[in-house]
């Protein structure tokens, strides 16, 4: 008889910030069953997105994904929670890493970190070309 690793509930960030939350369908399966690898790629790239935008402020395009790393499948079902902070901001790029953590159907008010990524986006102009990341103030934070 094998039994089912279930890794211990965990506490969600408070470092970061609750940037998307999202419950994935049917649709979204891979053929086992679990929850297709490339959605939640997908829903993390959005997810890494919204702080950026804040700096950027316009046109942005992701130019590296440095780190993902998949710990716990995702089930239909699950209530994803995608938390996101800035690592870097350079001088045409930010740096985010976004951290997702499911709340299983079946344990409500239980939470299971499922992937932590690394993402960089670039400050693009009507060309796509790079341009350069805005600066900010003391008074915009």
């Amino acid at each position: 008889m094998s039994a089912v690793f279930s890794p211990p509930p965990a506490a969600l960030p408070t470092d970061k910030e609750l940037v998307l939350k999202v419950i994935p369908m049917p649709a979204d399966t891979n053929g086992n069953g679990d929850i297709f690898g490339g959605w939640v790629m997908a829903q993390v790239d959005l997810a890494g997105s919204v702080l950026p935008a804040r700096y950027i402020q316009g046109r942005m395009a992701t130019v590296a994904v440095n780190e993902f790393i998949f710990k716990q499948p995702v089930r239909v079902g699950d209530i994803l929670s995608f938390f996101s902070s800035i690592t870097r901001v350079g001088n045409t790029s930010v740096t985010v890493e976004v951290e997702v953590y499911a709340e299983r159907f079946s344990a409500q008010g239980q939470y299971v970190k499922v992937t932590e990524a690394r993402l960089t986006y670039v400050a693009i102009d009507e060309q796509g070309r790079p341009r350069p990341v805005p600066r900010r103030t003391a008074a915009d934070a």
